[in-house]
């Protein structure tokens, strides 16, 4: 009796080792992370370009330079410019100060003239004469602004142009974006570049996104904010990482051929996202496979350890 028990156990296990060998993961993939190239916003030799690939870089940190000795001479002369014009300004501005002193002396004048009047101490001729020339001057001053006008225009249209140089020296820095690695470096100092030519490459792979296809009966198994296993293979054995789910598709798609088998191929599948946090050992491209985490065991393997008791 004890030999046929031993037999049956022997059996179940060696049953229950070929069940877990013959286990497939729910999912395959492959990680990926959003890469940004950065590309040059001016024209003219780089000046420094301080970035090498696999160097982490800050968000914002000013990473090298295009050269902007023209601009800046560009700028000076604007602003050389901009002086000329607006003593031209200040002189006008300085005739229409004397008019308005000559035309409050003028409307004093009047004033007065008037007051006579009423006394009968003028006549009307001076009172005519004191209010031409208030209007006289106030006709003055209205010429003089109008020879204004122009100026203040060209003040404002070289007020613009200097701003416009300003943010032309602003893009000649190279500012880089978001923090993250450099993947991929595509110029060096001392050549010339252009405007939206690549500078280099770079992301944020200290959390990596796994995309991964599954088929319809594992859709009701999933949903977004779920945890999952993702394992990768090593020289021996599988690495497991914590995965949270961030995306599932709406619509389903053939399933892609780096993914499954030429008989699975004409499968319709749906793209799951995955976020994993990154301990330097994944990298863009990697192959990985997704597990939906299974709390128990199955109805199977409970059925067959009561026999066993039994």
């Amino acid at each position: 009796m004890k030999k046929l028990l031993i037999l049956i156990s022997v059996a179940v296990f060696g049953s229950l080792v070929s069940c877990g060998k013959d286990e497939k993961a729910d999912g395959y993939g492959n990680f990926e992370a959003t890469e940004i190239t950065v590309s040059s916003e001016a024209n003219g030799k780089i000046e420094f370009l301080d970035l090498e690939e696999g160097v982490i870089l800050e968000k914002d940190q000013k990473v090298g330079l295009i050269d902007t000795t023209q601009l800046y001479l560009n700028k000076q002369k604007a602003i050389a410019s901009l002086k000329t014009i607006q003593s031209k300004s200040g002189n006008v501005l300085s005739q229409i100060a004397v008019l308005n002193e000559e035309l409050k002396t003028a409307r004093s004048e009047k004033d007065r003239i008037q007051n006579m009047f009423s006394e009968n101490a003028a006549t009307q001729r001076q009172v005519d004469q004191a209010l031409g020339k208030v209007n006289v001057i106030n006709q003055q001053i209205k010429s003089v602004g109008t020879q204004n006008a122009p100026i203040l225009n060209e003040v404002k249209s070289i007020e613009v142009q200097i701003k416009i140089i300003e943010d032309q020296i602003q893009k000649s820095k190279i500012i880089n974006p978001v923090s993250g690695t450099v993947l991929s470096k595509y110029a060096e100092p001392g050549e010339i570049t252009a405007f939206g030519k690549p500078l280099y490459k770079i992301a944020d792979i200290s959390e990596m996104t796994l995309r991964v296809y599954i088929g319809e009966p594992q859709l009701p198994q999933v949903r977004v904010g779920q945890k999952v296993t993702v394992k990768i293979d090593l020289e021996e054995g599988m690495k497991d990482y914590e995965g949270k789910v961030s995306w599932i598709s709406s619509s389903a798609e053939f399933t892609p051929k780096i993914i499954q088998t030429k008989e699975e191929r004409v499968n319709l599948v749906y793209a799951v996202k995955i976020i994993v946090q990154n301990d330097s050992s994944l990298k863009i491209g990697m192959p990985a496979e997704m597990w939906i985490k299974k709390s128990g065991v199955t109805g199977k393997q409970k059925s067959t350890k009561h026999q066993i008791k039994k």
